[in-house]
C-alpha cells in the first residue's frame, strides 16, 4: 500500500491574527529576529507591537553561548530595539550554571575565543584536553573554514579519557548573512556517536525554559498557563522540538536555517515532509516574523 503523502503546510501571512491568543513569547533569536548580520526590522516590529498590546511579554530564548549581556551587546549594534523584548535567556546563562557546578576543576574549552565571555567571574583553570577534568564546547575554533569532521581526534582523545562534554550551543548549525556555519552541537553530536558523554545547555532541553518562565513571571508578576505561551522559531532539531516536549505551541519561520531544504519547490509540501519525518507539527507557519 502506498503511503499517504503529508498535506501541505499552509503559511500565516500576519503574526496579529495569532497574537491575541497569547500572553507570553518565547523568541529564537538567529534567524527569527536577525542572521548575525542584520536585524530584520518586520520582526522586531512586531515583537514591539505584541507588547505594545499590554500585560504581555517576550523573552528572547537562544541557543547562542556567551552570556545574556553578551548577546544584547550584539543586538544592540544591530539595531534591536529595547522595546522589542522583555529579557534575554541564553545557553550562555545555563552553561554558567554548569561551570559554578564543578569548582577547582580544570576545563578544555573547545571553541572560538570570542565565546570567553561565558567563563567570565569564575576562577577558571583552563587546560589542554589531555589534561582536563571536563569540556566546554561553544562551537568550532574555526567555523568559517572547519567541519566536525576535523574534531574527530580531539573527540577520540576526550572520548578516551572519558570527559564530559557541556555543549554550550545544542544548535547544528545556524544561518550567518546568507551562510550556514557549524556550532557546537555538532561536535556534540559526533562525540556522542563515538560514544561520549554529552550535557546540553540550551533548547530543547528544558532548563533554558525555566529560566524564560521565570524571568517571564518577574515581569508579569504570575505564572503564564501553558495554553498562553507561544514559542517561535527556526529550528525542527531545537525550537519545534523544545515546544512539543513542554506542549506549548509554535511558531516556526521558513526562513530560516531550513531555507535551502524547501528552496526550489513548492514550500509547503517541502514543509509538511520535514514536519511528518519529526513527526511533529507547528500550530502555524511564517515565511519571516511580521506583524
Amino acid at each position: 500500500m502506498t503511503a499517504t503523502a503529508p498535506a501541505a503546510t499552509h503559511f500565516t501571512d500576519h503574526f496579529a491574527t495569532l497574537a491575541p491568543r497569547y500572553d507570553l513569547l518565547l523568541c529564537d533569536i538567529w534567524g527569527v529576529v536577525h542572521n548575525g548580520v542584520t536585524a530584520f526590522t518586520p520582526a522586531c516590529e512586531a515583537l514591539v507591537r505584541f507588547r505594545d498590546q499590554g500585560d504581555r511579554a517576550v523573552v528572547l530564548v537562544t541557543n547562542a553561548p556567551r552570556p545574556h549581556d553578551s548577546v544584547k551587546r550584539q543586538l544592540d549594534q544591530l539595531g534591536v530595539p529595547e522595546a522589542a523584548y522583555d529579557a534575554i535567556v541564553t545557553s550562555g546563562d545555563i552553561t554558567r550554571d554548569a561551570i559554578a557546578a564543578r569548582p577547582g576543576q580544570a576545563v578544555f574549552h573547545l571553541g572560538p575565543e570570542r565565546d570567553r565571555p561565558v567563563f567570565k567571574g569564575f576562577d577558571i583553570r583552563y587546560a589542554p584536553v589531555g589534561q582536563a577534568d571536563y569540556v566546554v564546547c561553544t562551537g568550532l575554533f574555526d567555523d568559517t573554514t572547519e567541519t566536525p569532521d576535523d574534531y574527530r581526534e580531539t573527540l577520540e582523545t576526550m572520548r578516551a579519557r572519558g570527559l564530559t562534554m557541556v555543549c554550550a550551543n545544542p544548535d547544528k548549525v545556524v544561518a550567518r548573512g546568507d551562510d550556514l556555519v557549524y556550532c557546537a552541537g555538532a561536535l556534540a553530536d559526533l562525540y556522542r556517536d563515538m560514544g561520549g558523554e554529552v550535557r546540553d545547555a540550551g533548547k530543547p532541553h528544558r532548563p533554558i525554559y525555566d529560566a524564560a518562565f521565570a524571568k517571564a513571571a518577574e515581569k508579569l508578576g504570575r505564572q503564564t498557563p501553558s495554553a498562553r505561551i507561544l514559542a517561535i522559531g527556526d529550528s525542527v532539531r531545537t525550537d519545534l522540538s523544545g515546544a512539543h516536549a513542554l506542549g506549548l505551541d509554535c511558531l516556526f519561520i521558513a526562513s530560516g536555517i531550513h531555507a535551502e531544504e524547501i528552496a526550489g519547490g513548492d514550500a509547503g509540501e517541502a514543509l509538511a515532509r520535514t514536519f511528518a519525518e519529526a513527526g511533529m507539527t507547528p500550530q502555524a507557519t511564517m515565511h519571516a516574523l511580521a506583524w
